[in-house]
């Protein structure tokens, strides 16, 4: 097994953002083609129907899909992590309320590092499920005592991640068709190969650096707009238009003047999100059952005249963004979710980066002047 290394027989061209070279070997999951996206061998499709979110994290930490027993036996382990220390509480607490919520995300997972840090015992794997279990009582009590200056409980009796953090979130019992949608946004974003979170991940984990800060490091590539941001910028997009008349009127105004509109194309695929299929018939069902069929009209509209348009696709964030909006989560915690799925993704590719080890570190053609002369304090 390889790691994320450069290629030397790389061709020598200049490349934007690295767009065409391949970076390494893993045996995580496999993204390309127009409907092609597989962890671990097994389509994201089946998994997306089929699977819950913990037999997907189990599948991408241990290599495998777990049996029933073993699959209870995980999802009860992550129950007894849900609690979050009181010392963390406390930071939270201190947080501003207009902090943007990546940010709690990013110094949650920093604190952690100091109290619960990295050692002989409390080894990656341990982390890796603290993290899964305990992220969404991090985002919901800092959320909760932010806006009201109640602390809540970190607990429930909840069988699933997404059914936990709904019910954090809301205070009561989800409908079972918000928990699975949940699930299956969460098992959606769980993994994709060497996008610039997990690439940053494994590039602080190749330094030999501890797992908290290669998480703490992705937390910080992902909050980006180009990246994990988008489904936000989508959503506050979709916030303009009332009906499809109006989206179309103005989507091609925002065209005619070169405005950047998120959610849309991807590095990897040329032809379609294999992800999206999946989460625009979860974002019809929400729309069309809480009464909300213009909101789906308004996300088609706009995705019909990107292709007309610029030949652009929706990616995974774009319908995301209406599916968490029919869920009544805050936009703001639209990029936390990503990272309460991603932090298996990430957590696998640190296993496997460890696993044979090599500091990343790239070559760069050098671009600017040469040969200056150095000319001293007094006369410059």
């Amino acid at each position: 097994m390889g790691e994320a290394a450069l290629k030397q027989d790389a061709p020598k061209k200049k490349t934007g953002g690295l767009a065409g070279i391949v970076a390494g070997e893993t045996e995580i999951s496999a993204a390309g083609g127009a409907h092609t996206l597989e962890y671990r061998g097994y389509s994201i499709y089946d998994l997306a129907e089929k699977a819950e979110f913990e037999e997907v994290a189990y599948l991408m930490l241990y290599g495998y899909l777990p049996k029933k027993a073993e699959l209870e036996g995980y999802k009860n382990k992550l129950k007894a992590m849900r609690d979050i220390p009181q010392s963390l509480k406390e930071v939270l607490e201190r947080i501003p309320k207009d902090a943007h919520p990546m940010d709690v995300m990013r110094t949650a997972t920093s604190f952690l590092g100091n109290v619960e840090p990295e050692g002989d015992d409390n080894c990656q794997e341990a982390i890796t499920d603290r993290l899964i279990a305990a992220y969404p009582a991090i985002l919901v009590y800092w959320w909760h005592f932010a806006h009201t200056g109640k602390r809540h409980e970190c607990v429930t009796d909840a069988d699933t991640v997404a059914e936990h953090f709904l019910t954090l979130l809301h205070r009561e019992k989800p409908s079972a068709t918000h928990i699975k949608a949940m699930n299956v946004s969460l098992i959606l974003y769980a993994e994709h190969e060497f996008n610039a979170s997990t690439f940053t991940a494994r590039t602080i984990t190749s330094t030999m650096s501890d797992f908290y800060s290669a998480v703490t490091g992705a937390i910080g590539a992902l909050r980006g707009p180009l990246h994990g941001g988008a489904n936000e910028a989508a959503m506050e997009l979709l916030r303009r238009f009332k009906t499809p008349e109006e989206a179309d009127k103005g989507i091609h105004e925002m065209l005619a003047t070169k405005q950047l509109i998120m959610g849309f194309g991807h590095r990897v695929y040329s032809e379609a999100d294999p992800r999206n299929r999946v989460i625009k018939e979860w974002s019809r069902k929400l729309c069309h059952e809480g009464g909300k069929d213009d909101l789906f009209a308004v996300s088609e509209t706009i995705e019909n005249i990107m292709w007309e348009e610029k030949k652009l696709f929706p990616n995974l964030d774009f319908y995301s963004a209406s599916v968490y909006h029919m869920m009544a989560i805050p936009t703001g915690m639209f990029t936390p979710i990503f990272v309460m799925s991603r932090i298996t993704g990430w957590a696998a590719h640190i296993f496997e980066q460890r696993k044979n080890n090599k500091l990343i570190r790239p070559s760069a053609d050098y671009t600017g002047p040469e040969g200056l002369p150095f000319v001293n304090i007094e006369d410059r």
